[in-house]
């Protein structure tokens, strides 16, 4: 190791050797000497050594290493001319608006001036004689610290919404398909890194006790932004899309079938972020995964689950005491519907809640239903990925609650489809019911299974014959026009939710990985075990083979644990 003209560098066996304590707030160092007097040595800066004690982050990451300046610990400055600036385009006739500043602690005062201070230096704000002016406030942040944000929401009222469309949640995923390696790049500050045009630089301007001040670079909270920045991304990438890369927003997702197409795919999409003079945040980075968080869920090669971590917001929270909070729990739930069964079913006491003239009245019905879902979710199934080159097999089932379907592939579940009875739905007799779900599954999962063929089962039996019944009512007509235009098989099942049941008995090595903590492939393996699982009696069951068996009684002979188990 190169010491460079640093003389001697302790090990902690000396440091424990002569009792050494370390002040860091006093910038102290106590030891004791073999007399058993203390010396206390004052520390000097280590100021001078930074530069030659450097390591960079990025060495030891394949690939990533070859690109260490798209990993800068700050952006390096005012952004370059790009082919999309972001507009601030507002409705006809809309006059300057002017905010009073709030009132913030002295703490926020002098958070504001150091942001100002930053924001100053690296030039993406500018002192202002704006007409326009917000107020200044405050948000967490996920490590506890607090972000400075401007409140635009007057200026977002008077603001021609961009129809540049973000990409649906469900669209990327499919994407991901037989993919085994991933990486994921976010980068740092990525709003900062547009230009607003010029003539829409005074609308974004902020007033504080020192002064009023504009950005020149794109600002959260501004109601176009993700839109602008989404569209910036796709044409940097648009060659790589839906090839080996995602985007949303500015969370890039590169997955590979194998590692040596990771490294080709990483190199080529860090190639075209450094040829756009893009940044990224290394610690917000993730490289060379078999499984990795994006969006709120965990991707893997076994499929997607919903992420652990993301659920907790749901798990804590309370019990809705106004219809705003149900509203809210049940969007951020409704987030992942996909993975529970019957969703709309279960959630039907809640969302009676939403209906106009309902009074708020918490019943245990609704508190059932509450922890129900929060219960579904912390028991989600893996879902497996969509397969456009094999066939697929949807189950419907429909009664006065609601419609629902599952969506298969080869015994595994795809997704989850559920919806409630609109007002004229409530009066179908059973047979249309039963139509109207398969119609459901057909128009939701469309770019799945319109061109595949489909086997769909349900547990009316007439559905069978719906293809050569001569009297239909002019719904049913309708229904069957739309029918017609997939590659279909309709089934009758009576036994239909014994099969969907064994179907999401797969899902218990899923609820074993997050309770261990444990890898999802590792847990996937039990499938092949002949494993179950029984509640509150057994654990696990498997078949051994007999050198195990005989391993596992050598070692209980002298485990002392089961020893006294025994006696």
């Amino acid at each position: 190791m190169d010491l460079v003209d640093i003389d001697v560098i302790l090990g902690m066996e000396t440091l424990n050797k002569w009792g050494v304590k370390i002040d860091c707030a006093r910038r102290t160092v106590h030891l004791t000497a073999s007399d058993g007097q203390g010396v206390e040595i004052s520390a000097t800066s280590p100021s001078g050594y930074l530069h030659q004690m450097e390591v960079k982050p990025t060495d030891g990451i394949r690939v990533v290493r070859e690109f260490p300046d798209v990993f800068p610990d700050e952006l390096p400055g005012m952004p370059p001319d790009r082919d999309v600036e972001f507009l601030i385009e507002l409705l006809p006739g809309t006059a300057p608006i002017a905010k009073r500043q709030y009132r913030v602690a002295p703490k926020e005062q002098e958070l504001i001036k150091e942001n100002i201070d930053e924001l100053l230096g690296k030039g993406f704000i500018r002192p202002s004689s704006s007409p326009w002016a917000f107020p200044v406030l405050f948000v967490d942040k996920k490590d506890g610290s607090r972000r400075m944000c401007v409140d635009y929401r007057a200026l977002n009222d008077v603001t021609i919404k961009n129809k540049y469309p973000l990409p649906r949640i469900d669209d990327l995923f499919d994407q991901l398909q037989g993919a085994c390696v991933f990486s994921k790049i976010d980068l740092r500050s990525g709003y900062h890194q547009m230009k607003i045009r010029p003539s829409d630089i005074p609308k974004t301007a902020f007033i504080t006790r020192f002064g009023l001040y504009e950005y020149t670079v794109m600002s959260f909270g501004l109601t176009n932004a993700p839109a602008y920045f989404m569209n910036l991304m796709n044409k940097v990438f648009m060659e790589y899309l839906d090839k080996f890369v995602v985007v949303f927003i500015d969370d890039i997702l590169i997955y590979s079938k194998t590692e040596e197409e990771h490294e080709e795919h990483l190199r080529l999409v860090l190639q075209k972020v450094r040829e756009h003079k893009l940044y990224a945040k290394l610690s917000k980075c993730e490289f060379w995964l078999d499984q990795v968080p994006f969006l709120g869920h965990i991707v893997s090669k076994g499929g997607i689950m919903v992420d652990p971590s993301k659920i907790n917001s749901v798990m804590d929270w309370k019990v809705p005491e106004v219809v705003k909070e149900v509203r809210g729990f049940l969007g951020l739930a409704g987030y992942y519907r996909r993975f529970i069964e019957s969703f709309s079913k279960i959630a039907k006491p809640m969302t009676s809640l939403l209906e106009k003239g309902v009074p708020f009245i918490w019943t245990k019905e609704r508190q059932a239903a509450f922890d129900e879902l929060k219960k579904r979710l912390t028991t989600a199934p893996v879902l497996t990925l969509p397969d456009l080159t094999k066939s697929f097999t949807v189950y419907c089932d429909a009664s006065k609650e609601g419609l629902g379907c599952v969506l298969m592939q080869e015994g595994k579940v795809i997704a989850y489809a559920s919806r409630q009875l609109r007002k004229h739905e409530v009066n179908y007799p059973t047979h249309d019911l039963e139509l109207a779900a398969v119609v459901h599954a057909l128009k939701i999962w469309r770019h799945y299974l319109f061109g595949n063929w489909c086997e769909i089962y349900t547990d009316h039996k007439s559905l069978k014959y719906i293809f050569t019944q001569n009297e239909l009512n002019m719904r049913q007509r309708r229904w069957l026009e739309l029918i017609k235009d997939y590659d279909l098989e309709i089934h009758y099942h009576p036994g239909k939710a014994n099969v969907v049941a064994d179907a999401l008995s797969r899902k218990s090595y899923v609820n074993m990985a997050v309770a261990f903590q444990m890898p999802l492939e590792l847990c996937a393996e039990f499938e092949s075990l002949n494993l179950g699982f029984v509640h509150h009696t057994t654990v696990a069951t498997f078949e051994a083979e007999p050198t195990l068996e005989q391993e596992i009684r050598k070692h209980q002979k002298t485990d002392e644990k089961i020893q006294e188990i025994r006696e």
